[in-house]
């Protein structure tokens, strides 16, 4: 049987007519057909591209990367591991900062707790530059703008103000316009800047002007009393310490101890996170005077009203509580208000009772009375009988007024101010004037002339006393009333002062302790005392003192105080003009005390060079003493004694 398969059969492929073939062995074109090329110049076969082989660059980057990495990696050891305590040190440096926290200056009181200098709030006005440009304000006037708005309030120059705000250095970021303002100061500009903000949030046309106008805190030193005792004071600088008087002698006391703060800042500000390390601030100590403010005003209004009324050069009151040698007041006139010192008089800053070296003149009688007395060479009614010139070594002397010869007692003497009389008794302390000179200056010595006072003040003078050796021919006679020698007018209130406490002179004070942060109350030490006279000698010299005042033979009447006894010597020395070093002028004063029998007080006073009225020390000094007498006796609520005056002897009949 025979199987059929379902697979079609092939196809033979049966062969067709030939194409004609054209010579050369192409093809006849038929219709439609390329027209063929013709043969042209046989070109070589192209050569195969190569690529080079790309080991050698890959070799080149990788040695390139390694050393790339081996830097990093040279360089994070040295970071991490050789230097990384120098290098974390450097971090933390420039990472955290330190501020001073300044101290509290302490307060300066009068003895009864009112403020004499005490420090307050205030504020440095500072300025950030870049924020005034064109820039920044789209106005090309942005510090002119400003500097109108601030000139009258910081009491500046307008053009000033306009430069510093727009300095020549364009990145610099900080200025200060004004040290030390007020809060009220703040406060305005503070106000201002808000209103121009106010402004300029409702106006696009309006611009904040102030908007670079800071405040940093501070604090400064203000004097409630002005020009009060500025010559005690002193003042405090621009640094914040004291540059005279009792602010730069007691700075340390005041001054306190700064503290510190130490935080972390990124960016200029405190990182609160990070944690803080604070040394507080330690405030200074308060100090509290021996100033009595009601009798220093009394005495620097008294001074500088007859300053001004006599056309003087200067003048200086001291008063001083006779019992403790505390000084109630020491003023000077002119004076100052340390304060403002941009207006101060140069030549009126310091202390003049202090610093000037003047010849004391008749007030230094005293001194040779005393030693007289207390040698036992003569009596207060020793009869000593002056004529009206004296010849003594190379020179021929005289009173200040011409007079027939006068029979006067030792203590007429003294009342009528003699410098022949004066000339003649202590010419009796030795057997030669070589051994007089010499006891007279023991008494000078001891009386506290040639040396300093004792308060250790800034720029105090000791004065001029030269050995008696070393005394010229005139000087032997002419220290006895007062010439030839130089004191301060506290070391002349000091004689005084000596007398009134039965010979015992104590150191004068002005401090009478200090009170600390924890409000403790220390007392200063204790004033050295010395005697100089016998108690004898003193009481005295205290009645014969009183006859100046009290006999109308006396030179210094108009320091009758009603109701007081009074004792009191006047005095009226050529001067020493301090530009020519030669004599000019005169120095007047006087000094007392009073009650004469109970004494409580004393008060000396001295003007330099009064060139209209008189010149005389009673004259000019007497009514000063009166009127700051009066008012410190009442101040201190001392009565009169009640007692009857001594009344000694001024002349005696031949």
């Amino acid at each position: 049987m025979t199987e059929v398969s379902d697979r079609e059969p092939p196809r033979r492929r049966v062969p067709g007519p030939a194409r004609p073939v054209r010579p050369g062995g192409g093809r006849r074109p038929g219709p439609g057909a390329r027209p063929a090329r013709r043969p042209g110049p046989s070109r070589p076969a192209p050569r195969a591209f190569r690529l080079g082989s790309p080991r050698p660059r890959l070799r080149m980057i990788g040695l390139a990367l390694t050393l790339v990495l081996a830097a990093f990696v040279v360089r994070l050891l040295q970071v991490q591991a050789v230097d990384a305590g120098t290098y974390s040190a450097k971090a933390e440096q420039n990472r955290y900062v330190v501020h001073t926290l300044p101290a509290e200056r302490g307060g300066i009181t009068d003895r009864n707790g009112v403020a004499l200098a005490t420090t307050v709030d205030s504020y440095d006005i500072t300025a950030d530059p870049t924020m005034f440009t064109r820039e920044q304000l789209k106005v090309g006037d942005g510090p002119e703008q400003a500097a109108a708005l601030l000139a009258p309030i910081l009491g500046q120059d307008q053009e000033h103000l306009a430069d510093v705000l727009r300095p020549k250095n364009e990145k610099l970021r900080y200025v200060r316009l004004a040290r030390r303002q007020t809060p009220q100061v703040w406060n305005q500009i503070k106000d201002l800047k808000t209103a121009l903000t106010t402004k300029a949030e409702t106006d696009r046309s309006a611009v904040n002007v102030l908007a670079g106008v800071f405040a940093d805190p501070s604090s400064k030193r203000v004097y409630p009393g002005g020009d009060l005792a500025a010559g005690i004071l002193g003042w405090v600088g621009a640094d914040g310490k004291g540059g005279g008087g009792l602010e730069r002698k007691l700075d340390k006391t005041l001054a306190g101890e700064d503290g510190k703060i130490r935080y972390a800042q990124s960016g200029g500000r405190q990182v609160p996170t990070a944690g803080s390390t604070e040394t507080p601030a330690v405030p200074g100590s308060d100090v509290e005077l021996t100033i009595d403010r009601d009798i220093q005003w009394a005495a620097q209004h008294a001074i500088s009203e007859q300053v001004k009324k006599s056309k003087a050069d200067g003048g200086y009151v001291i008063v001083q509580d006779t019992q403790t040698g505390e000084i109630l007041a020491m003023a000077n006139a002119p004076s100052f208000d340390p304060g403002d010192l941009a207006h101060a008089d140069p030549d009126a800053l310091g202390n003049a009772a202090l610093q000037d070296a003047f010849e004391p003149g008749s007030t230094a009688k005293v001194l040779s009375m005393a030693a007289v007395l207390e040698e036992n060479v003569a009596t207060p009614g020793t009869h000593i009988t002056v004529p009206n010139r004296l010849k003594r070594g190379d020179r021929l002397f005289k009173d200040d007024i011409d007079h027939p010869t006068w029979y006067l007692t030792l203590n007429g003497v003294l009342a009528k101010s003699s410098n022949i009389g004066t000339i003649m008794a202590t010419g009796e302390l030795g057997k030669t004037q070589a051994e007089a000179n010499k006891v007279l200056y023991s008494y000078l010595r001891k009386f506290g002339l040639g040396g300093y006072s004792g308060l250790g003040f800034p720029g105090e003078t000791k004065g001029i006393l030269a050995p008696p050796d070393q005394w010229s021919t005139s000087q032997q006679y002419t220290i006895p009333f007062g010439q030839g020698v130089s004191v301060n007018a506290l070391q002349a209130a000091s004689i005084y002062s000596t007398i009134a406490n039965g010979g015992v002179r104590i150191e004068p004070t002005l401090v009478r302790g200090t009170k600390g942060a924890d409000g403790r109350f220390t007392p200063a030490p204790e004033p050295k005392k010395t005697r100089v006279t016998s108690e004898k000698t003193a009481k005295t010299l205290a009645r014969m003192l009183e006859s100046v005042v009290d006999d109308e033979e006396g030179t210094g009447t108009k320091a009758r105080i009603p109701g007081y006894r009074v004792a009191g010597k006047t005095g009226t020395a050529n001067r020493v003009d301090p530009a020519t070093g030669k004599y000019h002028g005169y120095t007047s004063s006087f000094a007392g005390f009073a009650p004469a029998d109970k004494p409580r007080v004393t008060v000396y006073c001295a003007i330099q060079n009064a060139t209209e009225g008189s010149y005389f020390g009673g004259q000019i000094c007497g009514p000063i003493y009166k009127q700051v007498m009066e008012f410190a006796l009442k101040t201190l609520q001392v009565p009169p004694t009640g007692a009857d005056p001594a009344n000694l002897p001024v002349t005696f009949k031949p």
